[in-house]
Parts: structure tokens; C-alpha cells; sequence
């Protein structure tokens, strides 16, 4: 049984998917299966798929299927994949090589369901934009029961992390569905007991100019949807006497992190009707607005923790000034 299945699916990324590959067969862990789904790509993808395959045929193992989004391509991955944990890879990103061997070490140091890394943004010529720590100040073992507030301080990322493979046992990612990542990561959470986290920038988060998430549009409803999915998974673990993370969750993903897509919604009608959504879902959990001014991650106030833009552009939404917010954007 390989150590580590990593998924990778492919739609259409000629220009990046050799840098992404090289990355994963070079992997210092050798224990590896490297899944490759083409998701229906048009262009010289499937090209770059065969050489690698027939240059590694006991590293990767690839499929051809018709286009049907990132969420069906890893469905399709995990159908298939054989390791003992599971890896996402999407295809213009790249990791460093010793990646899968630190995090495989600390899952199996730490007996650790789920092994969580650093991440940082790159652009196209390789240079850092920003860097993503994730969990700062917490210790390398994470016992959920007795830190519970990681639930609602990580970023539900599913490229960053290592996960059990048991743990999809009856799970998938939503198909058609923006923001699956917020949907099904915390349930896989939920079901965890220990996690392991490295302080390693390991994984490379490309920022294309022509990234899906550069469009803005009533498709961010569905992280509404997916905090409500969550909703119902956490009031069936063994955690659901945890409120307090609960709410904070809410707080971060359902409100910060829908207002943060909202701000770039041009069409002032939909622009409405997502904002009136946002408005139901605060008031159906009594979310107070004090609630989400003094909302913390990571042990500091997370409105002030954010440039002064952003906590303009919060501070008049949460007192009802969005006639000037949207004058101003």
C-alpha cells in the first residue's frame, strides 16, 4: 500500500502542469501513487500526462474522463486511489519535494488523522505574494478535544493537508459546487481526534490572472451553503456541544468570508440578493453585530488583524452604509 495517494486533476493547464508534476515525482517520500485525472482538457495537457507517465510508470497512474469540475476529478480520485492517506494537488500549483515525507512523518509520530502545512501564494514567475501561516503558536501535536478553536481558526484548504483515506468513507466533495473545499473539509474534521501541523511553507498556491475564483458572481451563495451543511454535520459529532467554536465558525466563513467575495460582485442586482441572503443567515443564528466585531482567530481580534481597506469596508456593511460601499468600490 503506497504511503501517500496524491490526486491531482487537470483541466486545461498546459503552461503549469509540468512545474506541478516534476514537484510530485520528485517527492523525497517514496511510498507514493501520484492520480492523475484529466478532466476533459482541450489542450496540450493530456500530452504532458503521457510523458510523465511513461518517464514514472511506477509513480503515477492517470485517467482520462469527461469534463465534469474539480470536485467530480477528485471524487474520481479517491474512488481509485490506494495509500494510506490522501493528498489534493491542484495541477497549476507545486510542492516542495520533501513535503509528503515530513507530513507522513508527523502522522505517523502523532497518530494524527489530518497533518496540516503553510501554504504561500505565488504569481506566475514563482514570486511570493503573500504568506498563509496556518495555525500559528500551536504545538506540533493537536489534541481537538482539548483545542478545540482550531475548528473555526484553519482555513478550510484541502491542498495544504494530509488526510486518513478512512475518513472519506461515506464523504465527497459536492459536485458543481463553488467553495467545496469550506462544505466538506470540516466535516472530515469533525471526525477527527489528533492533528499535526508543520510550520513549512510547503505547498505553492499560484494566483492566475484568469482564475475562477477573479470571478465574482451569484455562484458565492454556495458558501452559505456549505456553512449550513456544516451545520448539520457538527450537531452530529461528538463535538456539538462546542457552540461557542461553532458560532465563531459561522462568524468567519459564513459572514468574513462571504462579505470578502461580495465586495467584488459587480451586477448591483445580484449584489442584493446575495447581500439579503447574508442578512437572513446572520439573523436565523442571532449572530449579533457585537458578536462579529469582537470575533477572534488565533487569540487576536480579527477585524483589526486585517488591513485598514478591509476593516472600512466591514465596519460600514456591518452599520449599514452599503450604498456608499458600493459607490466606493
Amino acid at each position: 500500500m503506497p504511503e501517500i495517494s496524491m490526486i491531482v486533476p487537470v483541466y486545461n493547464v498546459e503552461n503549469y502542469l509540468e512545474k506541478c508534476l516534476n514537484s510530485l515525482v520528485n517527492q523525497t517520500l517514496q511510498e507514493i501513487e501520484i492520480l492523475v485525472i484529466n478532466d476533459g482538457s482541450t489542450d496540450n495537457s493530456q500530452k504532458i500526462i503521457d510523458v510523465f507517465q511513461n518517464k514514472f510508470p511506477q509513480k503515477i497512474k492517470t485517467f482520462a474522463k469527461e469534463n465534469g469540475g474539480l470536485s467530480d476529478a477528485r471524487n474520481y480520485g479517491i474512488d481509485r486511489a490506494t495509500g494510506e492517506f490522501l493528498a489534493f494537488v491542484d495541477s497549476d500549483d507545486y510542492v516542495s519535494v520533501t513535503m509528503m515525507e515530513e507530513m507522513y512523518g508527523l502522522a505517523k509520530k502523532h497518530e494524527a488523522e489530518i497533518v496540516i502545512c503553510n501554504l504561500q501564494k505565488v504569481d506566475e514567475n514563482g514570486i511570493v505574494t503573500q504568506k498563509l501561516t496556518q495555525i500559528p503558536n500551536s504545538p506540533e501535536k493537536i489534541d481537538l478535544e482539548k483545542h478545540f478553536s482550531v475548528f473555526s481558526d484553519i482555513s478550510y484548504f484541502a491542498c495544504n493537508k494530509i488526510f486518513k483515506r478512512e475518513l472519506f468513507e461515506g464523504k465527497r466533495f459536492q459536485k458543481g459546487m463553488h467553495f467545496e473545499d469550506i462544505e466538506l473539509i470540516p466535516k472530515i474534521l469533525l471526525q477527527c481526534k489528533t492533528l499535526a501541523k508543520t510550520d513549512a511553507f510547503h505547498y505553492q498556491y499560484l494566483e492566475r490572472s484568469n482564475s475562477i475564483s477573479k470571478s465574482h458572481t451569484e455562484r458565492g451563495l454556495d458558501i452559505l451553503k456549505a456553512v449550513k451543511n456544516v451545520e448539520i454535520a457538527f450537531e452530529n459529532s461528538e463535538y456539538s456541544h462546542k457552540k461557542t467554536e461553532l458560532k465563531n465558525f459561522q462568524i468567519l466563513e459564513g459572514v468574513y468570508t462571504f462579505l470578502a467575495y461580495l465586495a467584488f460582485v459587480k451586477e448591483d442586482e445580484v449584489y442584493q440578493k446575495m447581500s439579503s441572503e447574508l442578512k437572513k443567515f446572520i439573523k436565523e443564528r442571532k449572530i449579533s453585530t457585537f458578536e462579529i466585531l469582537k470575533y477572534q482567530r488565533f487569540g487576536k481580534n480579527y477585524l483589526l488583524s486585517l488591513p485598514l481597506k478591509k476593516q472600512v469596508y466591514y465596519l460600514l456593511y456591518f452599520f449599514g452604509f452599503e450604498k456608499l460601499i458600493r459607490k466606493m468600490i
